[in-house]
């Protein structure tokens, strides 16, 4: 699967618990929708992954990758300590100029 090399990253750091260089995947000025919250700006998308890393050590393992401009979903089987583990996300991405500006995670 030939994936942006952005998302590569964000899955690299997502599989090795890497907060810091998953939050450097996105723009200064992200948004990140998930579990019904939104977290804005890239220090609060870095505290986010840190909790939802010690919460749940969730692993992606992408499946499906289609974009139409800077609109991009990727599914992906998560696995970790949450209740129904594993199960297929989908990750809806803006992406500009090389970095994540929208982030969206839906089931």
């Amino acid at each position: 699967m030939n994936l942006p090399k952005v998302i590569t990253d964000l899955v690299d750091a997502q599989n090795n618990f890497n907060s810091n260089a998953y939050a450097n995947c996105f723009s200064e000025t992200a948004v990140v929708l998930d579990e019904g919250k939104t977290h804005n700006g890239r220090p609060e998308i870095q505290h986010w992954i840190e909790e939802s890393n010690e919460k749940y050590k969730s692993l992606m393992e992408p499946l499906e990758y289609t974009e139409n401009g800077t609109s991009s979903i990727l599914s992906a089987t998560c696995s970790g300590t949450f209740p129904g583990s594993p199960i297929t996300l989908k990750f809806h991405f803006d992406i500009v100029d090389g970095q994540i500006q929208h982030l969206k995670v839906t089931d």
